[in-house]
């Protein structure tokens, strides 16, 4: 079976981290992805998307990300049964986020420094071309 999501959208509020009772990082927020279209009264149609990151991906988007920022993440839809505090059966439908990328600069200053990291922990850095006009490099 194939199950993989690949989203964009804007954080709703700040991410919020928690452990399991195992020990276990766990983050969750919501993600409004905007439909590319307008409704009957010229506003645009946006999706709310809850969105949950286990461990280091959690820890990532945790310090990284707040409010109101640009997120590409892709994972795996998966959904889920509970009972609400009225005893009624539900079911919630969330991205499990395996990946978090960084969608743009937060600011002009960080466009301008360059180097984001990623949710694997190494960094995205963005590389200058080497003047190699002594010869010396063997490429």
């Amino acid at each position: 079976m194939l199950n993989v999501i690949a989203i964009q959208g804007r954080l709703v509020r700040d991410p919020e981290m928690r452990q399991t009772t195992t020990g276990k990082s766990v983050c969750s927020f919501t993600i409004a992805c905007d439909r590319g279209r307008k409704d009957s009264n010229g506003q645009n149609i946006v999706d709310w998307i809850p969105v949950v990151a286990w461990e280091r991906t959690a820890e990532f988007i945790c310090k990284y990300f707040q409010k109101g920022q640009m997120i590409v993440l892709d994972g795996r839809l998966q959904s889920r049964n509970y009972k609400d505090r009225d005893g009624n059966n539900r079911t919630a439908i969330e991205i499990n986020a395996n990946n978090a990328n960084f969608a743009g600069p937060k600011s002009q200053q960080d466009a301008q420094a360059g180097g984001y990291a990623s949710a694997s922990g190494e960094p995205n850095i963005q590389f200058e071309p080497i003047d190699d006009d002594e010869g010396d490099l063997p490429f």
